[in-house]
């Protein structure tokens, strides 16, 4: 029975993310839609957390987390920033910025099939992960107002592109796995975890793009520090 348990949360992952995509097309309700998103990365979180937990880690299992992935924080974020964008696809009239945000999806999809076939990314990953550059599009309905900047023209031309290419970089980003809880061998976690507790009490939903942006930061600085 364990061995059903990871993937029943992996599949309300996938559940989520298909509810977040109707919240955002149907009802245009893009904030329900990014709580949709924060809760499938949620799950997405500890159904590998419990696989390792319970020794139950699968090829179905991990075939089925990318599936669901694709959907959750690739498809669905990709609705919200169209959304965002605020430009509806016309097929009579081409309007290049009403497409630019699938390119989440698609590279998403790219970054997740990289992924499954690496052999480099059993304890760290190579390029963005797409929970983390998801939950970036999907706090940004809730600061939209305070900073108007992430809804500019020039925001919205360019961040697909940037977020397209970092996932599939070859950059190399730690992961947020615990294997022990010691502070000797989880320095860097602790620290960014900290990090982000400090920027959401701060700056509120802002400190969830902090965050993401600070996760590449330290992954650069902790790259910089293992070649020396």
């Amino acid at each position: 029975m364990k061995k059903h348990i990871p993937n029943a949360l992996t599949s309300f992952n996938l559940l989520f993310g298909c509810i977040s995509i109707v919240a955002c097309l149907v009802e245009s309700n893009i904030e329900l839609a990014a709580y949709f998103i924060a809760a499938a990365a949620i799950l997405d979180f500890f159904d590998g957390f419990v696989a390792r937990a319970l020794n139950v880690s699968s090829e179905i299992g991990k075939q089925l987390d990318s599936l669901a992935d694709c959907v959750s924080f690739g498809v669905a974020p990709g609705f919200i920033l169209y959304k965002i964008t605020n430009i509806p696809i016309d097929f009579n009239q081409f309007n290049i910025l009403a497409y630019i945000p699938f390119l989440i999806p698609v590279f998403s999809a790219i970054r997740l099939a990289k992924f499954n076939i690496d052999t480099r990314q059993t304890d760290s990953f190579i390029g963005l992960p797409t929970p983390a550059n998801s939950l970036f599009i999907a706090a940004i309905p809730f600061v939209v107002n305070q900073f108007p900047f992430f809804q500019s023209q020039w925001f919205l031309l360019i961040f697909p592109f940037v977020s397209a290419y970092l996932l599939v970089a070859e950059l190399p980003l730690f992961a947020l796995k615990f294997k022990s809880f010691t502070w000797q061998k989880n320095q860097l976690r602790y620290v960014f975890l900290l990090c982000c507790l400090i920027s959401l009490f701060a700056f509120g939903y802002l400190g969830i793009n902090i965050s993401i942006i600070l996760y590449i930061l330290f992954s650069i600085y902790n790259n910089i520090q293992s070649k020396k």
